[in-house]
């Protein structure tokens, strides 16, 4: 009895992981220029965080609520550390944010890359680009402020 329901937790387990997250998708060169030129007309909040960055852990949690009451808003979520996917994967789930619009680099982030966002921007993290439906951005250095974010996107409209 003990092995069957070993066995039907680990199936139950393998199915929650399956079913429960899509894909992360590649940053490299160039998905900058995508992700800003596809939110023309649609504000969107771009964050870069990383695995390894403790204010960014202590966030992502609330950037998952934020976006479960607010699910029309556009936000992607690019992880800058070099780190496995798995890492990547265990955030994001730990964070309800398995199925939000994902980005990682499976390539160490460097200054080319970086310079493409914004060439003041020296890697820190956590930072998020609000760029509205004109085109035009702004940068916010460390933690998001989620009442003037949820503001932010409302003015947009």
């Amino acid at each position: 009895m003990k092995r069957y329901l070993t066995m039907l937790a680990a199936v139950f387990c393998m199915l929650q992981v399956a079913q429960a997250s899509e894909p992360i998708k590649a940053y490299q060169n160039g998905t900058w220029a995508q992700l800003s030129k596809t939110s023309l007309g649609e504000p969107i909040a771009v964050h870069f965080w990383g695995v390894t960055c403790a204010p960014c852990m202590a966030e992502m949690p609330q950037w998952g609520k934020f976006l479960s009451q607010n699910k029309q808003y556009k936000v992607a979520f690019v992880q800058v550390d070099d780190v496995p996917p798995e890492m990547v994967q265990k955030m994001l789930m730990r964070a309800k944010l398995q199925n939000a619009n994902n980005f990682s680099v499976f390539q160490p982030f460097d200054d080319a890359m970086r310079y493409q966002v914004d060439p003041k921007w020296h890697g820190e993290t956590p930072i998020t680009i609000l760029i509205d439906k004109n085109g035009q951005w702004q940068r916010k250095t460390g933690p998001i402020q989620f009442t003037a974010l949820k503001t932010w996107f409302l003015k947009q409209q």
